[in-house]
């Protein structure tokens, strides 16, 4: 009878399997990729172009490709291998600003050269979403009526022409002060607003340079004032007609 001492002794091999090493390795390079992914999901040109760089010897990239647009898709572009410099391109936000500033530039310097007797009354303010241009008092108008001015007409002129061409939508809007209206046309000053805000909208449309999709009026009366109705002069800011240019995100 044999005994256990004659079994050939069991081999027992060192380390891990070879398969294990070849998993390992996939699983790094496919922990690398999905991390590649990650950083393209805001696309930077000079961010892009570090991590491909720095990922050039575990992928084996050795082409060189010029590159004068973003990258698209999963193209490796090596940073050795591209040295073209390419200028960022401003941003919408300041491309809205710079238009935010030029048409009030413009607009300003029409009221000071040719409306200096009521420029007091005309008010343009450049905010970061919107130009709102005041015509307060009886700048516009006469007492209690909604027929614009003569005199106003080109200063309108000028305004359409500013808003020709530019992104964004355009709101009329008519104010009042809270003195009552006796007799005339318009039993409130309600409707006196929304009248006023009708003319100026009807007049910059029949310039027939702005789309008249992005124009609309409102009318607010006296429930929006700006300064107290208490004194002439609070009452002559609130007796205004806006026009307000707003600018909105791009898609994209």
């Amino acid at each position: 009878m044999a005994s256990n001492n004659d079994q050939p002794p069991v081999v027992v091999e060192e380390g891990a399997p070879d398969w294990v090493v070849t998993f390992g390795d996939l699983m790094s390079l496919l922990l690398c990729f999905f991390v590649l992914l990650l950083s393209f999901s805001e696309m930077d040109k000079a961010v892009y172009k570090e991590v491909a760089g720095s990922l050039e010897k575990a992928f084996g990239v050795q082409r060189k490709d010029k590159v004068l647009d973003t990258p698209k898709g999963l193209k490796m572009i090596a940073k050795d291998f591209d040295q073209a410099i390419v200028p960022p391109r401003p941003s919408q936000e300041f491309i809205v600003t710079q238009e935010k500033k030029q048409i009030g530039e413009e607009l300003q310097k029409v009221v000071e050269s040719r409306f200096k007797d009521i420029q007091s009354l005309i008010d343009i303010n450049v905010g970061d979403d919107q130009i709102a241009i005041s015509l307060m008092g009886e700048s516009t108008f006469n007492s209690g009526k909604a027929q614009i001015k003569p005199q106003m007409k080109p200063l309108l002129d000028k305004i359409a022409d500013a808003l020709n061409g530019t992104d964004g939508e355009i709101i009329i809007a008519g104010h009042t002060d809270n003195v009552p209206l006796t007799g005339g046309r318009y039993r409130s000053n309600l409707g006196l607003s929304i009248a006023r805000a009708a003319s100026v909208a009807e007049y910059m449309l029949g310039r027939g340079k702005i789309e008249p999709d992005r124009i609309a009026t409102m009318g607010f009366g006296e429930y929006r004032p700006v300064e107290t109705n208490r004194t002439a002069r609070g009452r002559q800011k609130n007796r205004r007609v806006e026009i307000i240019l707003g600018f909105f995100p791009m898609p994209g």
